[in-house]
């Protein structure tokens, strides 16, 4: 599935390169020079992932990358640092700051790529086209259809997003806000009752095969994609 990723990196030629390659791969790429202007596109939308050089002009990649892990709305984006600083010590200090993986220049595209593929199934497997099938329900969102038990299920787009980002997360309880921000998307003003209005469409959808009941309303919190208990709304 595509994403959209944030490059920050300052050599323009490697640059080119690498999102050529991204772009070749499906991926949505945004291109900055420096970890001031990554910062300006943050603010405005959180992108799917961050590929963020070590050695930057002004604030290095180290420097931006503590700043994103220190933030609530941004510590969690994936983040994969670029470097040619390949000394054990070098990556261990990537790594503490929180990047999820730690690529030395100079990589090729295609591991660059298999590497993206393997951060965006850690830390966002709703983003990956990988099939998922819980409790006799089966999502797969390269041919975007669902089926409970074997029988089509017919959902709208936001529903399909919305069972994706659950059931990709089991047994997790997301509050309305979270649901928004990945659902939605960040910086979209919408009320967070609008969580609550397709919630109701996509238990209707589930509900003809029994299966609406995997979709739970944890009283005060949110909700969650769960096989087990009852659901407590």
């Amino acid at each position: 599935m595509p994403a959209n990723i944030l490059l920050v990196e300052d050599e323009p030629a490697i640059q080119e390169l690498i999102a050529v390659n991204l772009t070749r791969a499906g991926h949505h790429v945004i291109r900055v020079l420096d970890a001031e202007a990554a910062q300006r596109i943050v603010r405005e939308t959180l992108p799917d992932l961050i590929l963020l050089d070590w050695m930057l002009p002004g604030m290095s990649g180290v420097e931006f990358a503590r700043r994103l892990r220190q933030d609530e709305r941004t510590s969690a984006i994936p983040l994969i640092m670029l470097t040619a600083r390949g000394e054990e010590q070098d990556k261990v200090a990537g790594l503490e700051t929180g990047a999820d993986d730690y690529i030395t220049k100079p990589f090729s595209p295609r591991e660059l790529v298999a590497r993206i593929k393997a951060v965006l199934r850690r830390r966002a497997p709703e983003k990956t086209e990988d099939p998922v099938e819980l409790a006799g329900l089966r999502l797969d969102p390269a041919s975007h259809r669902v089926s409970a038990d074997h029988r089509n299920v017919v959902l709208g787009p936001t529903e399909f997003k919305l069972l994706h980002f659950l059931m990709t997360r089991p047994e997790r309880v997301h509050s309305r806000t979270q649901v928004l921000d990945q659902v939605w998307g960040d910086h979209v003003f919408v009320e967070e009752r609008t969580v609550d209005v397709h919630i109701r469409r996509l238990r209707a959808a589930l509900e003809p095969t029994g299966h609406d009941g995997l979709i739970q309303t944890v009283r005060g919190s949110g909700y969650r994609f769960s096989t087990q208990g009852e659901c407590t709304e």
